[in-house]
């Protein structure tokens, strides 16, 4: 048998964690890595936080899982302080980003046809984007290498450039449901949308009755400085999908939506079987407990100026390999003049320092929240390291 026994759908390379600690992760062997890629922009806190893992010891010692079927003190707890410091009304709890997108995307449907018009289905979304592997969220997309090899897609969505107002509002017709997007684009390439272009969707939709739906699955969860990124544009979202941040490395994502944009949301129409379990709401209640400190934001955006103004001071001691910096808060994106993923690679390898490389020749930095001017230092030391030894590979 030559297949291995992990399915072989990820080019996994030669790290292999076994052990946590802050800001660090630790190998097999012991070799250690300063992680700027926290699982993705998963582990905000870090690895091994004292408040979050007492709460997922507790918790576990307690009660892990119940059915749907009964309440959810736990649950009801976390929603709670999700609407007391969002624009929402309701929470759905998932498992997953990807789960929270396509309960937005139902939620968004459901909407008009609770109001009689089951022919405004269609979302318009944009370029670049990703929501997720599931077959509605890369039907969501116009990238080739989620969607070859999977049609039919489900119809449904039109692809439109992103940060463009013009073509987004062209794309309206009797059956558009409303716009769904990324504030800032994650894999894309860490690309924010312009205030004028989301203040322009968001008018549209008030004046047409559609939805606005946000995915802050990799930019929410105070990694650009608010604990949401909608707070910074002043754009105000129907629907919100989250994960990655909110669990602090707990498998953990949610979809928000106003009173009215889940108008059409009653029973029996949307579940889960794990959705809002009680140990996943005890990682969910722990990250807020710490992330709501107004000092921990105030950290997160010291940090963030620190860590720009840093990249942005190394960056013409090696112009020949990079370009600039793009983001905000602690979800940067440092773009390079060649490949990105080749220099990611040369980072992790030869100087033990965990990027994630993106669209658009872009290296994403995502450190853990909890990073201070030491673990930034470091960082320019070994990207200052792998850009004086790296070699351009010959396309």
């Amino acid at each position: 048998m030559s297949i291995t026994p992990l399915m072989p759908v990820y080019p996994r390379c030669n790290v292999r964690p076994v052990r946590g600690e802050g800001c660090y992760l630790f190998g097999e062997r012991g070799e250690r890595y300063l992680d700027f890629a926290a699982g993705i922009a998963v582990n905000l806190l870090g690895h091994g936080h004292p408040h979050l893992v007492r709460a997922i010891q507790e918790q576990a010692a307690t009660l892990m899982h119940v059915s749907n079927l009964y309440g959810s003190p736990q649950g009801e707890s976390l929603a709670q302080r999700l609407v007391d410091n969002t624009f929402a009304d309701t929470v759905f709890f998932t498992n997953s980003g990807a789960e929270a997108l396509e309960c937005a995307i139902k939620t968004a449907r459901r909407y008009h046809y609770a109001n009689g018009n089951p022919q405004r289905h269609k979302l318009i979304t944009f370029s670049n984007a990703f929501h997720g592997r599931t077959l509605g969220t890369i039907s969501a997309t116009d990238q080739p290498k989620m969607r070859d090899g999977f049609e039919p897609l489900l119809p449904g969505f039109q692809v439109v450039t992103f940060n463009d107002l013009e073509a987004a509002l062209a794309a309206v017709d009797d059956c558009t449901a409303g716009f769904l997007l990324e504030p800032i684009q994650g894999e894309g390439g860490i690309l924010p949308a312009t205030p004028e272009f989301l203040k322009g969707l968001r008018q549209a939709c008030d004046e047409q009755g559609l939805i606005l739906i946000f995915d802050e699955v990799q930019c929410g969860v105070a990694r650009t400085g608010t604990l949401f990124a909608y707070e910074q544009y002043g754009v105000t979202p129907d629907i919100m999908a989250i994960a990655k941040g909110i669990g602090g490395g707990f498998p953990l994502g949610a979809c928000l939506a106003t009173e009215e944009a889940a108008k059409g949301m009653v029973i029996g129409t949307h579940g889960s079987t794990y959705g809002g379990n009680p140990l996943a709401m005890a990682a969910g209640n722990a990250v807020l407990d710490v992330i709501l400190v107004p000092e921990f934001m105030e950290h997160v955006q010291r940090m963030s100026e620190r860590l720009r103004a840093s990249l942005e001071q190394m960056i013409p001691n090696h112009d020949e390999l990079f370009d600039s910096v793009r983001g905000m808060g602690l979800m940067l994106g440092l773009k390079l003049k060649s490949d990105s993923r080749a220099f990611v690679a040369h980072l992790r390898d030869r100087h033990g320092l965990l990027t994630v490389a993106a669209g658009d020749n872009v290296v994403r930095l995502l450190p853990p929240l909890v990073i201070g001017e030491n673990h930034i230092a470091e960082c320019i030391e070994k990207l200052s390291a792998g850009a004086k030894d790296y070699e351009v590979p010959v396309s």
